[in-house]
């Protein structure tokens, strides 16, 4: 089984996003095996739990804007919500919508580690 297919198990859209790759899964399946990279380089828990709003914010759109070209609908519409109550000094609501999707983003996660 392709890790594009394996994705449909996790919600992911992946017809929508090869639209976005025209059509190319290897490239897509290459883009989706750095999701796991960005999530590292791109933390929003710990700057949200440190009080520092502007990284976590930042951190938090660079991660909407991964999750939206990968089609990850269920993450993208999560940072979406995260980044608007951040931008709003709701940090303790943030924090809350975040930590109910990381357990859906590991697993996510852990599945595209599996094909490297």
């Amino acid at each position: 089984m392709s890790l594009s297919e394996k994705m449909k198990k996790y919600q992911v859209n992946v017809d929508e996003a090869l639209e976005r790759f025209m059509g190319n899964e290897k490239l897509y399946e290459a883009t989706l095996k750095k999701f796991p990279a960005a999530a590292e380089t791109h933390p929003v828990e710990e700057y949200i739990r440190s009080g520092d709003n502007r990284t976590a914010t930042a951190n938090a759109h660079t991660m909407k804007g991964v999750t939206g070209n990968l089609s990850i609908t269920v993450l993208y519409r999560a940072y979406t919500d995260i980044v608007q109550l951040l931008r709003e000094g709701r940090d303790d609501k943030a924090l809350d919508a975040l930590l109910d999707i990381l357990p859906y983003q590991e697993s996510i996660i852990e599945c595209i580690n599996e094909e490297n």
